[in-house]
C-alpha cells in the first residue's frame, strides 16, 4: 500500500512540476519543444510495452495499456504538428 501511495504521489509531483514548466514556455517555443517530447514519448511507449507485457496483475496489465493509448496519442498529435509547422516554411507555387 506505500508503495502505492509513493508511485502516486511521484505521478503528482510530476505533473504539477510539468505543467508549471510548460506554463512558462513562450508560444513560439512550444512546437519546437513538441518536436522534441516526441522522442520522449517514443520511449514512453517502449516502457509502457515492457511494463504491460512483464506484470503479472491484470492492474499493471490495464495500466500499461492506458500508458501506451496516451503515448501513441502524444507521438501522433507531436508529428502532426511538427508536420504543420514545416508546412509553414515550404514556398508556396506563387511564390515563385
Amino acid at each position: 500500500m506505500s508503495a502505492l501511495i509513493f508511485s502516486l504521489f511521484i505521478f503528482v509531483l510530476a505533473s504539477f512540476i510539468g505543467f508549471e514548466l510548460i506554463a512558462k514556455v513562450p508560444p513560439t517555443l512550444h512546437t519546437p519543444l513538441m518536436s522534441g517530447a516526441n522522442a520522449i514519448s517514443g520511449i514512453t511507449i517502449v516502457g509502457a510495452l515492457i511494463v504491460a507485457g512483464s506484470t503479472g496483475s491484470e492492474f499493471g496489465k490495464w495500466i500499461g495499456f492506458v500508458a501506451i493509448i496516451f503515448a501513441t496519442i502524444n507521438v501522433v498529435g507531436g508529428f502532426m504538428v511538427t508536420d504543420r509547422m514545416l508546412e509553414m516554411f515550404k514556398k508556396k507555387e506563387d511564390d515563385k
